[in-house]
């Protein structure tokens, strides 16, 4: 088990500028689902954004208070253009 102050902790060791968002998917406090807008993930491909996250949360995955984690990362131009209402 991982209170959400904790992740959120670690990512921003990692990423200081990054806005985190978590979810605890089933109430456990060891399934999340975290959202990450950092400048870090600029010029990253997907998988270099979860290895990069991976890494920050390493000792926390290692020592099973992650059981499971679904990662969404985004630039902070990609956070903005999603909230962007399409014109159609």
């Amino acid at each position: 088990m991982i209170s959400k102050e904790i992740l959120v902790d670690y990512i921003q060791k990692a990423m200081p500028d990054a806005q985190v968002t978590v979810t605890d998917r089933t109430g456990m406090m060891d399934h999340f689902r975290v959202q990450i807008v950092s400048d870090a993930f600029r010029g990253k491909n997907l998988l270099d954004r979860q290895r990069f996250v991976y890494q920050a949360l390493n000792e926390p995955m290692k020592d099973g208070r992650i059981h499971a984690l679904e990662i969404k990362s985004y630039t902070p131009e990609e956070a903005a253009a999603a909230e962007t209402p399409s014109s159609h």
